[in-house]
């Protein structure tokens, strides 16, 4: 999730675990170690596939945050030598933001590998989108709570609650409205004889009222949008080829193999004049694929590795008001090209 969302939800929690004993530096600590597993990002892992694979792996493991909070518990209680009686709530305060911060990024589509080194699996419930405004309203204005001088503990515990509150009972929410869309495209492409070999479904941008899902099946992949008002016959499918075997020739590279794993598959591969192009099919949009990868090359002797330079392709944020209008009306197209729509 964002930054902002993660200092609100470390806040809330480091108030909800100490703040009865130590009072708003509960919720400042709280603040920073919500936001310390993102931090990963400055770390060079080698490569541009490394940055993607890697990212959210030991900063967000459960295990290695076990590890370190007594550590930075004990560093509290030297800084802060009155506190020291609580250095068990120190320690609750220390792992539980730590851990807040990696399961909630384990609702979203990318991918978080909460029990590294035992595993690199990124696990990923894929419920949430990165940003959700409904989700972190609650917790911004428990934050803000904080700043408000002279403001009572027991209004500021009773604020916290409710946000704490608020905010699960959405995550709550979106999981049930992903059962139910994903039940909701099961009838749609049953009735238009689709399989579903490779399959997931995410919320759309900023909302998860509308949902956007990805079929890969073999030569051939389907982008499908659904708002949680359409009925099985108004849903959204548009196919489009792709050509996985132009990875034939590099399918040995390390490279190209951890991307198709971290993808689970979900991965589209197209040629661009010379470059053999491999884009994740979880996150953007068709045109707009956030990690892109230039894993190839055509040459006068056959296709060869390339360096796997990530491809900056940004979705169009002008398509915000598009994906608002798919909410209420199922005939609006979300297809880049109007190209492709599948129809009963």
């Amino acid at each position: 999730m964002d930054s902002v969302t993660q200092i609100a939800l470390g806040s809330a929690v480091g108030y909800a675990v100490l703040g009865n004993k130590v009072g708003k530096k509960a919720a400042l600590y709280g603040a920073i170690f919500g936001t310390l597993p993102d931090l990963d990002v400055f770390i060079s892992f080698g490569g541009p596939v490394e940055d993607f694979t890697y990212h959210r792996s030991f900063s967000h493991s459960f295990l290695m945050q076990l590890l370190i909070s007594p550590v930075i518990a004990w560093l509290l209680c030297k800084f802060h030598p009155a506190t020291k009686v609580h250095r068990t709530g120190w320690f609750w305060l220390v792992f539980l933001t730590l851990s807040t911060h990696a399961l909630l990024d384990s609702f979203t589509v990318y991918g978080t590998q909460l029990l590294w080194p035992l595993t690199e699996y990124p696990f990923g419930f894929s419920s949430l989108f990165i940003i959700d405004p409904l989700y972190t309203l609650p917790l911004l204005v428990g934050l803000l709570a904080f700043c408000v001088p002279g403001i009572s503990q027991g209004r500021l515990h009773r604020i916290n609650s409710v946000a704490l509150t608020l905010s699960s009972v959405y995550i709550a929410w979106s999981l049930a409205a992903k059962w139910h869309i994903d039940a909701k495209i099961d009838k749609a492409l049953s009735a238009r004889g689709i399989e579903k070999n490779l399959y997931e479904s995410t919320p759309a941008p900023f909302t998860t009222l509308l949902w956007r899902a990805v079929v890969v099946n073999n030569d051939q992949y389907y982008e499908i949008f659904t708002s949680v008002f359409d009925a099985p016959s108004e849903v959204s499918v548009d196919s489009y080829p792709t050509s996985p075997q132009l990875l034939n020739t590099v399918s040995n590279e390390w490279n190209v193999q951890r991307l198709q794993w971290f993808t689970k598959g979900l991965y589209s591969v197209r040629q661009d004049e010379d470059r053999i192009i491999l884009s994740d099919l979880r996150m953007g949009i068709e045109g707009s694929y956030v990690f892109t990868f230039e894993v190839g090359r055509h040459t006068d002797s056959g296709i060869q590795v390339s360096d796997f330079n990530h491809i900056e392709n940004r979705p169009d944020l002008g398509q915000a008001s598009a994906l608002w209008d798919r909410i209420w009306d199922a005939e609006v197209s979300l297809s880049p090209t109007g190209r492709g729509s599948l129809e009963d």
